[in-house]
């Protein structure tokens, strides 16, 4: 056998003269002959041998393969001539019904096929799936070898088992090349027996190119793909592929894409406003036909600063008009805000104009009045909404009768419909304006229906997680609502915060993979703070937010075991009293930033590394070991510091500064100046609390303000730099937007973890004072509620009594203050 392999013919025909070797003895499990072994390697020598020996060119392996077979699977020409010189049969099928000509088609290899044709009596044979070699040409994308079978006569529409045409081969893989020189020659377009088309093929795979062969033959096709973006079960990223590489071919495409995309966005927007359509199937294909208009709308065939320039300066452009379809859309949403709005101004009882188009019957009201229903925008529509010369009152909330209904329930009814159409009309709205810009337009919408918008979250929450995305993008609109936001579960908030962090991300799971080497972060264990500072300062933000991968120097060990101990070395090293980052606070257990670090020449930047590193670890879900002063967390959240904040780093002052507030001191002399002395590295310095303050006077009337400009000197001013650079690190990771939904315990919480809190152990070390025993009632009723609240409410509330969310060194001792009846 190796003799063959190597094609040694003539030391084979010496063993073969020399011995009563059967040239047809079939070897090993698979039961090959010797001519199968050299027509597979291609040893011609060595084939023409054992043919003259009498080796049969038709036998088969345990799997129906002949020599034949195994010759053309592998393009060895010369043996396939030899073996078509003795007989060779090229209609034998193997186990699965693939013959010489499959083989062939399945490589490619057109040169041999020509040979090959001229000895089949069928180029249209079938394997076991009914598919012919042009089947499997055509979905490997072969064209020569496509078309040299055409030529020969196959069947261009013959159908396998399932129904499948070559066509629909073609466009399961986006062969572009192949399906054009199909349909040049006259294909049919034709389903398989389930009623999957080739373009349902192409789409699903996001072949753009394929499609666009397919619209090029078969127009009417372009309008299927359009009404695909309707459809939950395609991938939307893959019509994204698909229409984005249509718009790309011309600007009239492009703007025709567009204007059809709105249309069908227009039509399924008034589905969604009808109470008797499916609320959540009507939603997701609004807000899915949008996102993928808004989409294309950015890409284009060239830069989209025309159809931008629209969005906040008038201007009218080819681009801007393909929104016009949508504006029947937001003007029915307008009505239906104002309506409701109308109605909750008045007194309820008088609530019933709202009450009876809900109790209308599909298309006629209380009254018998025909109403006629929603039908899709004609040309004419969108010229007499712009000009205001015609009326369209589509039938927005046509549906069955509702039993009863007043102004309440209409809003319980319509709030979410309404709301999902508000998030497609802000999408709409933001992909007009250039990055980072919110459209006037929709800030005057949200300040117009201000009241019906509270109302709608008022009622029900979760409209803001659900549709509400734009207040995070629109610093200005998020203040109207963040008393709502802020009282909302953590957990729910803690859910809409890493949905928008990871949204855009192409992996929601966050395991440290890298890409490649060049992702991973190589530190030195005798370094650590040092060399991981450089590997992040130079690392791509982008892949960090996706996945981090550390490996320290000299050690093989990876994983999120490796990536774990990293945070927790660097949680205790960013604190490490040797780089003067950070001091303790007064009781010892927190820390704030050290404003004498600039010892450490290199202080700046090891803070913005510190930034990085808690908003690394926040991003990817990270626990740091690390607490710092309540103030710190408002620094990072942009909350405001107050004089009780000062108690952390100098609890007499801070008494000092209560006092005051507390008391008047008109008369005590004390001869305050809106000035203080600071000690800067042991020399006293006088800084002033604002313009002039050495010789502006504290008086009873102005103290409140003397008292927030110390403590904004204390607690803001004397460490703003560091506080700039930590924010700055920060914030590459973690949006100031995101962030401000929660308060400086959550804060707490989201960097260091939910602690499990024994309520056994609390109350074992806990003493009472004032008077109170263990066993007094109101003692026992407030262990009770401790222990039937959440564990996230123990955990504030023991933030409340202590300051932190967990206790240090076992359990401190805690003093229940309770004032006396």
């Amino acid at each position: 056998m190796p003799m063959v392999m190597a094609d040694q013919h003539r030391s084979v025909s010496e063993l073969l003269s020399n011995s009563k070797f059967d040239v047809n003895y079939a070897f090993g499990r698979v039961k090959r002959s010797l001519l199968h072994i050299a027509a597979n390697c291609g040893s011609v020598e060595c084939l023409v041998l054992l043919l003259k020996k009498g080796a049969n060119p038709n036998y088969q392996d345990i799997s129906g393969c002949t020599p034949l077979h195994l010759a053309a699977r592998n393009g060895q020409k010369k043996c396939m001539s030899k073996l078509l010189e003795y007989s060779a049969d090229v209609n034998i099928c193997n186990n699965e019904g693939l013959t010489a000509i499959h083989w062939l088609a399945v490589n490619g290899r057109t040169e041999l096929l020509h040979d090959l044709v001229q000895h089949v009596s069928d180029v249209d044979v079938e394997d076991a799936m009914g598919q012919t070699a042009l089947h499997v040409a055509c979905q490997n994308g072969h064209k020569t070898t496509v078309q040299c079978l055409l030529d020969s006569g196959a069947d261009i529409n013959r159908p396998n088992v399932s129904g499948a045409t070559p066509l629909y081969f073609a466009c399961s893989h986006g062969q572009r090349d192949t399906a054009q020189i199909l349909l040049l020659r006259g294909a049919k377009y034709l389903s398989d027996k389930n009623g999957v088309t080739p373009l349902d093929l192409c789409v699903q795979g996001g072949y753009g190119e394929t499609c666009e062969v397919l619209i090029q033959y078969h127009p009417r096709l372009f309008q299927t793909i359009i009404q695909m973006t309707q459809n939950e079960d395609l991938r939307e990223n893959m019509l994204r592929q698909v229409l984005e590489h249509l718009s790309q071919q011309s600007e009239s495409q492009y703007l025709k894409i567009l204007t059809s995309l709105a249309e069908v966005a227009t039509t399924n927007g008034h589905k969604l406003l009808s109470i008797s359509s499916n609320y959540d199937a009507q939603m997701k294909s609004l807000l899915r036909i949008v996102r993928i208009f808004c989409h294309v709308f950015r890409i284009g065939p060239s830069s989209p600063s025309n159809g931008i320039d629209m969005g906040y300066n008038g201007n009218k452009t080819p681009r801007s008009q393909v929104f016009k379809p949508l504006e029947l859309l937001w003007h029915s949403l307008d009505e239906w805000l104002v309506l409701i709005a109308t109605e909750l101004m008045k007194n309820k009882k008088d609530s019933t104009d709202i009450t009876s188009i809900l109790l209308k019957q599909k298309g006629q009201d209380q009254d018998g009045t025909s109403i006629p229903p929603f039908e899709p925008p004609g040309p004419g529509s969108y010229e007499n909404l712009s000009t205001g010369t015609g009326e369209s009152k589509p039938d927005v909330l046509g549906g069955k009768q509702e039993a009863s209904a007043d102004c309440q329930d209409v809003i319980s009814m319509t709030a979410n419909r309404l709301s999902a159409v508000i998030q497609a009309f802000y999408m709409c709205c933001s992909c007009q304006m250039p990055p980072g810009m919110t459209s006037p337009r929709f800030i005057e919408f949200v300040c117009k229906h201000d009241e019906v918008l509270k109302c709608f979250v008022n009622r029900n929450p979760k409209i803001i997680f659900d549709h509400f995305h734009f207040l995070l993008e629109c610093p200005e609109l998020m203040s109207r609502f963040m008393h709502i936001i802020k009282a909302q579960p953590f957990k729910d908030r803690c859910e809409w915060f890493y949905e928008h962090l990871h949204s855009g991300q192409p992996d929601s799971d966050m395991v440290h993979r890298p890409v490649n080497e060049n992702d991973i972060l190589l530190v030195h264990r005798d370094s650590i703070f040092r060399s991981s500072c450089e590997v992040v300062s130079k690392a791509n933000c982008a892949k960090l937010k996706q996945g981090i991968a550390v490996r320290f120097h000299g050690e093989e060990g990876m994983g999120q075991g490796v990536v774990r101990e990293w945070f927790d070395i660097l949680s205790n090293e960013i604190v490490n009293p040797d780089y003067a980052l950070f001091t303790q606070s007064a009781d010892g257990t927190t820390f704030q930033p050290n404003s004498n670090s600039s010892v450490n020449p290199d202080h700046l930047n090891y803070f913005r590394f510190a930034g990085q590193i808690l908003g690394l670890a926040l991003n990817h879900r990270q626990l740091v070991n690390i607490y710092f002063t309540r103030s710190f967390y408002k620094h990072i959240l942009g909350i405001p510091v107050n004089y009780q904040d000062v108690a952390s780093i100098d609890p007499e002052y801070a008494k000092n500064l209560q006092w005051i507030l507390d008391n008047d001191i008109s008369d005590l002399g004390l001869e305050l100046t809106f000035s203080v002395e600071t000690d800067v590295f042991g020399a006293m310095e006088e800084v002033p609390l604002k313009p002039g303050g050495g010789s502006i006077l504290v008086t009873q009337n102005n103290k409140a303000e003397y008292v927030q400009l110390v403590t904004e000197l204390r607690m803001t001013r004397a460490i703003q730099p560091q506080i700039n650079a930590f924010l700055q690190g920060f914030h590459m990771f973690i949006p100031p937007s995101l962030i401000q939904l929660f308060d400086e315990y959550e804060l707490e919480l989201l960097l260091s973890g939910m602690p499990e809190i024994d309520v056994s152990d609390w109350i074992k070390n806990t003493e009472y004072t004032s008077g109170y025993e263990r066993e007094d009632p109101v003692i026992q009723w407030f262990w009770e509620v401790v222990e039937d609240i959440t564990p996230e409410e123990r955990v504030l509330l023991l933030q409340f009594v202590t300051g932190r969310s967990n206790f240090l060194n076992g359990y401190l001792f805690l003093n229940l203050l309770t004032s006396q009846p």
